[in-house]
């Protein structure tokens, strides 16, 4: 693409020389990836910053420099007053604005986002349209699946991805939106057809200063659904009506609203709740008519994320029929409340739980069918949040007969200084261990189980590594897990 067609898109800008007849052959923002013929946009990160490596972007062959501040280049540079913003606006047009073409669903909220997207990729696959997800596991365009480093990937690969999956027939999109994507504008650009909401509770206190401004960066998805109303691109706006929030994000949409809840009147609803070990039965209530839920996810949280996925399809004219079949049929989510099973005497359970609220829902579904002793293996990320390490401590020992507290990814921090801030928040009469070694807390928990106990590993879920410093080794609690059991099976 011509660079002056190309930055024709960003409203103000200034060059330090022509920028006439220069061909773009695409977007990079690091340094290290950058080819003959590319645009290499300065992105001032936490912990780089991009306007330090033009030297090595001109040499590695780029056309020209994005910046927001002054640079030591030759090259033809376009100086911005916001690259990240600037960056979102570039990919669009770069990418031929895909998701003006491409029917969106966004999905944000603390827990709760991978399950809803899931269930809408059961949902949208088997009233057959082809969808594309992308989410916090990786990104799948049909049956192909791809890796990803964040819940929500940069600007330039997401709208690449929106591309590629137009390219593919996709007839739906489905991604996880997080909030700091949404602060920090990677979803600028992105035409969202219907912003679901979740639910929020405390996470992100490291990089979003107060509740209040966490929830702020979350209702910037329903404002992003714009004011434009046509019935050939009917937008909506689905939102979890027991939560306390849902007034600010009903505040933040000019969009049609639709409600979803348990306890307070919505236009969708579950009443007659059964919950049990063996999965969950409701009667799904909604404007359209009744119909019964019966599925093998297990938990409240799970009956919330079928009825925020229920009125998404719902919204787009989806036979409450293909609703409760894929329900029916969905076996359960990767590192989502995931059995594993070698038929050992007792249960053990891997989830992603790395919040409070996860947690303290957790272990409220593992004690309503739990026959004898309940434990929990958990940790706290280093370099997150230490707010709230003593309050997940807390519930851990409240819920569980017996806490074992251990090391997540630690990342750059002290494990144990890590380990200390969660023993900050427990009493004296607390039962609990601490074993820094993750993979010897499951096995000592594995050790110590009787036959009709259950373990909860929380924290890393789907997760097949353990961030050491800033090493990334394999990991998998799953097959950990496993191990510890057959080992002691063996003995």
């Amino acid at each position: 693409m011509n660079l002056e067609e190309l930055v024709s898109c960003l409203p103000f800008y200034q060059t330090n020389k022509s920028i006439d007849n220069i061909d773009v052959t695409n977007i990079v923002m690091d340094s290290r990836k950058v080819e003959s013929g590319n645009l290499f946009v300065c992105i001032a990160g936490y912990t780089v910053d991009g306007h330090d490596f033009v030297k090595q972007a001109e040499q590695k062959g780029a056309v020209a420099i994005v910046a927001e501040k002054p640079v030591d280049s030759k090259l033809p540079t376009i100086f911005v007053a916001d690259s990240h913003r600037a960056l979102s606006m570039l990919a669009v047009k770069f990418f031929e604005n895909p998701t003006s073409k491409l029917p969106l669903i966004g999905v944000t909220g603390t827990n709760g986002k991978t399950t809803v997207t899931y269930l809408l990729e059961a949902i949208f696959q088997l009233a057959e349209r082809k969808t594309g997800v992308i989410g916090t596991i990786h990104m799948k365009i049909g049956e192909k699946t791809y890796p990803v480093v964040n819940t929500t990937p940069d600007a330039i690969m997401l709208q690449q991805s929106f591309k590629h999956m137009l390219d593919e027939g996709v007839d739906q999109a489905i991604m996880e939106v997080s909030s700091h994507a949404l602060v920090q504008g990677r979803v600028h650009g992105c035409d969202y057809d219907m912003a679901i909401f979740t639910n929020i509770s405390q996470d992100h206190l490291d990089f979003h200063k107060d509740m209040d401004e966490y929830l702020r960066a979350k209702s910037l998805l329903f404002a992003q659904l714009g004011n434009n109303y046509t019935e050939e691109k009917l937008k909506f706006a689905i939102i979890n009506e027991d939560e306390a929030a849902s007034k600010v994000l009903k505040e933040s949409t000019a969009q049609q609203v639709i409600t979803y809840g348990i306890n307070k009147p919505s236009q969708v609803m579950a009443t007659g709740i059964k919950l049990g070990a063996r999965g969950i039965h409701f009667q799904l209530q909604t404007p359209v008519g009744n119909i019964h839920i019966k599925s093998k996810l297990m938990g409240k949280f799970n009956v919330y994320n079928m009825l925020a996925a229920s009125a998404a399809a719902i919204a787009v004219n989806i036979p409450l029929s293909v609703i409760q079949t894929a329900f029916q049929q969905i076996e359960g989510v990767n590192g989502r409340f995931e059995p594993v099973n070698e038929g050992q005497p007792f249960a053990v359970i891997v989830d992603y739980a790395h919040t409070p609220d996860s947690l303290e829902n957790v272990l409220q579904t593992v004690k309503e069918f739990a026959a004898e002793r309940v434990f929990v293996v958990v940790g706290c990320g280093g370099d997150r949040d230490r707010t709230k390490r003593p309050i997940m401590a807390k519930i851990a020992a409240e819920y569980a007969d017996k806490a074992i507290l251990t090391s997540d990814n630690p990342r750059t921090e002290d494990p144990q200084a890590i380990l200390d801030d969660m023993i900050s928040g427990l009493s004296q009469d607390s039962t609990y261990e601490v074993i820094v070694d993750r993979k010897e807390a499951i096995y000592e928990a594995v050790h110590q189980a009787a036959p009709g106990d259950i373990i909860v590993i929380a924290g890393k879920g789907h997760e097949t590594y353990q961030q050491i410093g800033h090493t990334k080794h394999d990991f998998d609690d799953r097959k950990v897990a496993r191990a510890a059991i057959l080992a002691k099976e063996n003995k």
